[in-house]
């Protein structure tokens, strides 16, 4: 989440120990064993996204249902009752997502300087593609405050968190590869390296000229980048106009 850093394992520490709070206070509260149990992982799931790494995310979805059946509590509950926790983690991140990038919060002030290096006229519609929790979207509308923002995100809670957290934006579930981009000015994209050619294939194909592609981190194989910020993380925002240009030989 924007601003926040949280030094692992604390995150899966905290995440365990709110399951058991949890399952503990419903269960004392007289709520069946499979609902404390099923609340217990839930909230494990939903604080998986504190995760900075594929197995970081398993490990705090994971961790409070491992240590469940560890202690022996939840002996009444039937074996299938165990794939509750893969269910839920299922839920959040869809196996189609984590070829892509399950979630990469973009970093507050990551995009400073985007609207003066790619400006563009009020009303414009700019795309977070795979917009997560909703950081990339909320960097955008600081650079571009009279755009008109979309985000698309695969998994649907943090589809409903990004929305919830992002008001001023049309956050809806989609594929950002099946989804058409033809009618955005700018997409950003906070993606893996490995994305990156697809990315590019699919602005070439489908943006029109004189639009943006804007990419954290990683750039565009094969594609000389328009103009380049320096972050003051180290990072480097990569930006492509269309018509993209072709990186020289000597330079891919």
């Amino acid at each position: 989440m924007s601003g926040l850093r949280i030094v692992w394992p604390l995150p899966a520490l905290l995440s365990w120990a709110s399951g058991w709070a949890v399952f503990a206070l419903l269960r004392a509260a007289g709520a069946p064993l499979a609902a404390a149990i099923a609340a217990g992982v839930g909230l494990g799931a939903a604080l998986s996204v504190l995760g900075t790494t594929p197995w970081r995310r398993v490990f705090i979805a994971a961790g409070f249902p491992l240590s469940l059946a560890a202690s022996g509590v939840a002996g009444a509950m039937p074996a299938w009752g165990w794939l509750l926790p893969l269910a839920l983690l299922a839920l959040v991140y869809p196996l189609n997502a984590w070829r892509d990038a399950p979630l990469f919060p973009t970093p507050s002030d990551a995009l400073d300087g985007l609207a003066r290096l790619a400006p563009l006229k009020p009303g414009a519609r700019v795309l977070d593609a795979g917009c997560g929790l909703g950081d990339g979207l909320i960097e955008l509308r600081r650079e571009y405050p009279k755009a008109e923002l979309l985000g698309l995100e695969w998994s649907w809670p943090l589809r409903v968190l990004c929305a919830w957290r992002c008001r001023d934006a049309r956050v809806r579930r989609a594929d950002i590869w099946a989804a058409d981009w033809s009618a955005c000015d700018l997409v950003y994209v906070f993606q893996r390296p490995e994305s990156m050619d697809r990315a590019a294939e699919k602005a070439t194909r489908e943006l029109r000229p004189g639009a943006w592609l804007v990419s954290l981190e990683f750039d565009a194989p094969g594609f000389a980048p328009t103009k380049v910020i320096e972050c003051a993380d180290g990072r480097r925002l990569w930006l492509y106009q269309v018509p993209f240009r072709a990186r020289p030989a000597a330079l891919s």
